[in-house]
């Protein structure tokens, strides 16, 4: 079996629709080929957050519009994951604070790690930097076109352990943004997948 530094993983939850921006996984992996020197498992793997083979992932995603209500076994295997140093990027589908998603999912990291444990980060957190440079969360067009709850949301959460990220938590939708065939990227004035490249960076260390 060939042997990978960086694969992406889906993960699968029981409530809610995880089966969400189909296409962003290969033109992300596509971005970290553009970019980077990383040797990418081209296909995306898609893994029920009760699986122990969840702790094996360097990455994994978690997104929908729905509800997030975590059965026993998701729940110990996602503290499992987080504290044991695995990396989580939750979307918000719903582009919104007040959603069944948003407020769901916090319900369930509320539960798991604490009521304070999910907080903002600041704009010059080294995950904006870890690979290219920004201000601060780039935003996203559905933002900008004034859907959802018609505010750009001007930072991201996190929940950090050893002080390191360890759940990176959006509330723009940025699978959305980044929901499209990776040759169409030609057609962008500037690549918008490349916060994907930091966020992966910053995952695996760098």
């Amino acid at each position: 079996m060939a042997r990978y530094d960086f694969y992406f993983t889906r993960l699968l939850y029981e409530s809610g629709d995880w089966d969400v921006d189909i296409r962003m996984p290969s033109n992300v992996l596509n971005s970290l080929v553009e970019y980077t020197t990383l040797k990418v498992d081209p296909a995306e793997r898609m893994i029920a957050l009760s699986d122990p083979k969840v702790l094996e992932a360097p990455f994994c995603y978690l997104a929908g519009h729905k509800l997030v209500q975590f059965t026993p076994a998701e729940r110990k295997n996602f503290e499992r994951y987080v504290r044991g140093g695995g990396f989580v990027f939750v979307d918000d589908c719903n582009h919104d604070i007040d959603g069944l998603f948003a407020k769901s999912f916090e319900a369930e990291m509320a539960k798991i790690f604490g009521g304070s444990a999910l907080r903002k980060i600041p704009n010059n957190h080294p995950v904006y930097s870890s690979f290219f440079k920004f201000d601060g969360p780039p935003n996203t067009s559905v933002e900008l076109n004034g859907w959802g709850d018609d505010l750009v949301h001007e930072y991201l959460k996190a929940i950090e352990i050893g002080g390191r990220v360890r759940v990176l938590y959006s509330n723009k939708d940025y699978g959305c943004e980044w929901d499209y065939d990776f040759r169409n990227k030609r057609f962008l004035a500037v690549d918008n997948t490349r916060f994907a490249v930091n966020i992966i960076q910053y995952a695996l260390g760098a």
